[in-house]
């Protein structure tokens, strides 16, 4: 019975992040359209620097585990109303795989710098990687709610070849932001902006 309420809470504790990190993302991106309205900037003309900005931006955050993730797919979902919305992803998949290898890299440098026997569910997870391998991290990257950094960490750790864990992280990663992307998109077409 309390096993049943303690995963009930976790649940709950997800689904809130979720719909948490929806709503910072959704209300972020309605704010660089309306900032882009209100200072008359068309993005048209500045396409190539945009797609840099979303490389650039979704790298930094997808390396790092302190920078919110609302902000890249943001930027990922306010650039796609202007631009190509393949490409948006496109270019945000790949700079999320490449940055994905900072854990990658700090896993393989050995255990010893982190002590991930400590987070929770390691144990399920390291078997669960072991059995499946790039296709246990080309789900860990398709799923939008647990974080992807074990699973770096625990490839790197575990001697995976590069290739094998940025491949199955790009190809999670893409379809996973072109709905981001789509989604956001047409969300941002049904709210008007304000009159300036």
């Amino acid at each position: 019975m309390a096993m049943e309420k303690l995963k009930q809470k976790r649940w709950l504790r997800l689904v809130l992040y979720l719909v948490v990190l929806t709503c910072l993302s959704l209300g972020f991106a309605y704010l660089i359209q309306y900032l882009m309205a209100y200072f008359n900037i068309s993005i048209e003309g500045l396409a190539s620097a945009a797609y840099l900005v979303v490389f650039g931006v979704t790298l930094v955050s997808n390396a790092s585990i302190l920078a919110p993730v609302f902000i890249y797919l943001s930027l990922m979902i306010a650039a796609a109303k202007f631009l190509d919305p393949v490409l948006v992803a496109l270019v945000a998949s790949v700079a999320g795989a490449l940055g994905e290898t900072s854990g990658y890299y700090a896993g393989y440098l050995g255990k010893r710098i982190i002590h991930l026997e400590n987070t929770p569910g390691y144990e399920k997870l390291v078997v669960w990687m072991e059995r499946h391998g790039p296709w246990g991290i080309f789900l860990l990257s398709l799923q939008p709610i647990l974080p992807f950094d074990v699973a770096g960490l625990l490839a790197g750790a575990s001697r995976l070849p590069l290739w094998k864990f940025v491949l199955p992280c790009w190809a999670g990663k893409f379809p996973k932001y072109l709905v981001v992307c789509f989604l956001g998109e047409a969300f941002l077409r049904l709210l008007p902006l304000p009159p300036l």
